[in-house]
């Protein structure tokens, strides 16, 4: 029972009909706002692409190593606009934005019906 109940209260939202045709929108799912983020990987001594893949929460290669010049060593890049050349070593991660401002309310008062609800209530000002 506890290894139920351990599997549900864990359930997230994986925001599988977010498209990824769209920067930003809302999930039908769980209402949040999702932004897609594409990323590749380069190898860094000749710059050529590598395969990406998410590991453990990471953009990393594919592989350990680059297949045009042997090294190991990579860098991941974002990418604003994915193209069609770059689909094949891209990697989409959905990502939740949120707001950047504390919640507050505000209320705006008009001044001509602030003073005629002041004269109306006998209120001196």
């Amino acid at each position: 029972m506890k290894l139920l109940e351990f599997f549900i209260k864990n359930k997230e939202c994986k925001h599988a009909k977010v498209t990824p045709e769209k920067d930003i929108s809302y999930c039908p799912d769980c209402g949040e706002l999702i932004e897609n983020r594409w990323f590749i990987t380069r190898c860094s001594c000749c710059g050529v692409k590598l395969k990406a893949i998410i590991k453990d929460g990471e953009v990393v290669p594919e592989e350990n190593f680059c297949h045009n010049c042997g090294a190991k060593s990579y860098s991941v890049e974002r990418i604003d606009k994915i193209n069609f050349i770059d689909i094949n070593y891209a990697v989409l991660i959905k990502s939740i934005i949120k707001p950047s401002i504390d919640d507050f309310t505000q209320s705006w008062v008009d001044i001509e019906e602030y003073y005629l609800n002041n004269k109306l209530l006998g209120m001196n000002y």
